[in-house]
């Protein structure tokens, strides 16, 4: 199951993201996102738990905790949504709308 924490601190690493979540189980993934551009943490980011029982106790733990002075927001990740991209149509054009 793939986890969305938001509310992080900036100085939360990948490493901390990862030991908060495995005292409730396997962790296969734990990653902070960064700004492209200035390398800086965008204060939010995501978990992969294969153990679905496990991520959900540790969704049910972890939600509303505070850390490093913040108040964590987590809970089940929701896929993007997909939809048609808007400003420019196929031909390289201007604006559809």
């Amino acid at each position: 199951m793939d986890i969305y924490v938001g509310n992080l601190a900036y100085s939360t690493t990948d490493d901390a993201l990862q030991q908060l979540f495995a005292e409730y189980g396997n962790v296969a993934s734990a990653r902070v996102c960064v700004d492209r551009m200035s390398g800086r943490s965008k204060g939010f980011g995501f978990v992969e738990m294969p153990d679905e029982n496990e991520a959900k106790n540790a969704i049910e733990a972890i939600n509303g905790r505070e850390r490093d002075g913040r108040t964590l927001r987590v809970n089940e990740s929701q896929p993007k949504p997909r939809g048609e991209r808007r400003g420019y149509d196929r031909r390289g054009g201007g604006s559809r709308w």
